[in-house]
């Protein structure tokens, strides 16, 4: 029976601190999900969206508010930049569905998000055009319907982001 070590995060950092796509979670790598063409123009739009709504945002930051736990969010947005990573929670990240991406897995994300305090977790799934807003208190995905609520008052329009997201996708 085969054994896997775990790392320490000196021994994450050294090994994959110059990749992309991998994650420290509790010891393990985590390997991310490729996106697809859908995904990689929603993250860009949801980062010019929050960056609009008055939040500084951009996309697989490293977030190392837990010395067990390091995700890089598809999209992370705060209102004060702490560099060169966030050390403390920050108060929006946002994770793209990627058809491969296990909902299980996804919940669990959200879960260790709420846990360290990030203030709103959104998850979204550009194929469904669906996206979910993580309850704190329930410990629960619920749907968003119509727009996303940010709690600087600002909110986003799901439909006009959809479509903003399909006419990207359709260039010619």
């Amino acid at each position: 029976m085969a054994t896997t070590s775990l790392l320490t995060l000196d021994e994450y950092h050294a090994r994959y601190g110059s990749e992309n796509g991998y994650e420290y979670w509790f010891g393990k790598v985590v390997r991310k999900s490729v996106p697809t063409w859908l995904h990689s123009i929603l993250q860009g739009l949801l980062v010019e969206l929050l960056n609009y709504a008055g939040y500084t945002a951009g996309s697989e930051l490293e977030l190392r508010i837990d010395r067990h736990w390091e995700p890089k969010p598809d999209v992370a947005a705060t209102l004060d930049v702490e560099q060169p990573y966030p050390t403390k929670p920050i108060e929006i990240v946002a994770e793209i569905l990627s058809p491969e991406d296990a909902m299980d897995k996804v919940r669990e994300k959200c879960e260790h998000y709420s846990r360290v305090g990030i203030a709103q977790i959104f998850v979204l799934d550009p194929e469904g055009r669906i996206c979910w807003e993580w309850n704190h208190l329930a410990s629960i995905l619920e749907p968003v319907t119509s727009q996303i609520r940010l709690a600087n008052g600002a909110t986003i329009s799901l439909s006009s982001t959809w479509t903003e997201m399909e006419r990207r996708a359709n260039r010619n």
